[in-house]
């Protein structure tokens, strides 16, 4: 098996690079963080592979391709503080920090909490820091966020996702409608949030996000 440098090179060739991604500093975040460090052991060998990775039931690590045209389209800096919901195991989180000033991730329960903050630890990564709460909530005690990047598609947006956008502030998401999925850019400008649909891409729905039964006579 290539060791972890040279996998992430290839991933970062063939499945990034030959996909519209052009930003060298998103590149750089890649390269940097070992994607096996943040599956199940036994998961280590395909840490790399071209499509979602299930670590935890309602958890996925996104396909590198979707994950890395999601960032670019935020156009993450330097400055920008993001909040990362679900963000177990951790491995986005930790690609977020390489670009951002801070970063929040938001998990639903302190098992979840715990095993993320020990990962970032473990990197090395100081600038991200890991909160419990209702995932559609958001956590409006950090708000305004310049980013939120949510770990998963959805069948519905909620409201007090986008009430936490700074103004300039970029929300980038999968929405799944009819099992067809778009990732999706929002950006919010004074008061008003504007749309943009971007590429198609399939994910799994985070849980919690799901759209309410329809009734049937």
């Amino acid at each position: 098996m290539p060791d972890s440098t040279a996998r992430r090179q290839n991933m970062v060739n063939s499945q990034v690079l030959t996909n519209k991604v052009t930003d060298p500093a998103l590149t750089e975040a890649l390269l940097a963080v070992p994607r096996e460090r943040f599956v199940p052991r036994a998961l280590r060998g395909v840490a790399y592979v071209d499509e979602d990775i299930q670590v935890a039931e309602g958890r996925h690590l996104m396909e590198p391709m979707v994950f890395a045209r999601l960032i670019q389209a935020a156009g993450i800096d330097g400055s920008d503080v993001v909040l990362n919901v679900a963000c177990y195991p951790g491995y986005a989180a930790a690609v977020l920090a390489q670009l951002a000033g801070t970063v929040v991730g938001l998990e639903d329960n302190d098992d979840r909490v715990s095993a993320t903050e020990e990962r970032l630890t473990a990197q090395g990564i100081d600038n991200a820091v890991v909160v419990q709460g209702d995932l559609p909530a958001g956590y409006q005690e950090q708000a305004p966020y310049d980013v939120i990047f949510l770990n998963g598609a959805v069948e519905v947006l909620p409201e007090a996702l986008l009430a936490q956008l700074a103004d300039g502030g970029r929300l980038v998401v999968v929405e799944r409608e009819a099992g067809v999925g778009r990732a999706v850019l929002y950006q919010k400008t004074d008061s008003l949030i504007g749309r943009r649909a971007l590429f198609d891409a399939q994910l799994p729905v985070l849980p919690g996000f799901e759209a309410a039964p329809a009734f049937s006579f």
